[in-house]
């Protein structure tokens, strides 16, 4: 699943890592470490043929509007919560790490693993996005998918995370859902780090570079 991300890279960046349209919005971006449900984030959407930038809601509305932050790559097309966003509201949701929870056998608290690309680079989940009336403003969903290898010792799940290559087809209203399903697969394990950090990231109100330090140093990476 993906129930916490981190954004810390100046738009300036998602501007050319997302081949923004030049005279694009441009919304006020400060570095989120610890972005949590129901909060604002950036989205790459298409507007009009061109790639925008939008804020967003964290959460579709669920039952008694709790929200529906990730959505399962498997049923999305089909489930009528999902399945008009599916359909017609793709985006892509910047990132450079998100976090995960992993159970320790006789510990009654989680560790907390911070996730993302080698060498600390932007990427992008596979979102949908929708006007909710609930909420009065339009909100996303992040989709998840079976865990890669590599992630698959902290959690059984993993949010569905796109390649540069597949922006363009995600984001493209014509696109066949054969081929949107396609890509929702887990990540290739190799392009993937990970290494723990403290319990300071499980506070939803943390927000700061604590949240990425590594809970031991000399054992951070795995």
């Amino acid at each position: 699943m993906c129930g916490r991300f981190s954004l810390t890279k100046p738009l300036d960046d998602l501007a050319s890592f997302f081949d923004l349209y030049e005279k694009a919005q441009r919304p006020n971006l400060p570095p989120r470490w610890n972005i949590a449900p129901t909060q604002t984030s950036a989205v790459i959407r298409n507007s009009e043929g061109r790639r925008d930038i939008a804020l967003l809601r964290w959460g579709f509305a669920g039952p008694n509007n709790a929200p529906l932050i990730n959505a399962r790559a498997e049923t999305a097309n089909s489930k009528p919560t999902f399945r008009e966003a599916f359909a017609q509201r793709r985006c892509l949701v910047p990132a450079d790490s998100f976090y995960e929870w992993q159970a320790i056998e006789g510990q009654k608290t989680k560790q907390p693993w911070r996730i993302g690309m080698k060498g600390g680079g932007l990427f992008a989940f596979a979102g949908l996005w929708q006007h909710e009336a609930a909420f009065g403003t339009e909100c996303f969903t992040i989709l998840t998918t079976a865990a890669n290898d590599y992630l698959r010792p902290l959690h059984e799940r993993m949010p569905v995370i796109l390649k540069r290559e597949q922006f363009a087809a995600w984001l493209d209203s014509a696109t066949p859902v054969p081929a949107l399903k396609a890509m929702l697969k887990p990540y290739p394990a190799g392009e993937m780090a990970r290494y723990r950090v403290t319990s300071v990231v499980n506070g939803v109100k943390v927000d700061g570079p604590e949240c990425f330090a590594p809970l031991n140093a000399a054992l951070s990476v795995a």
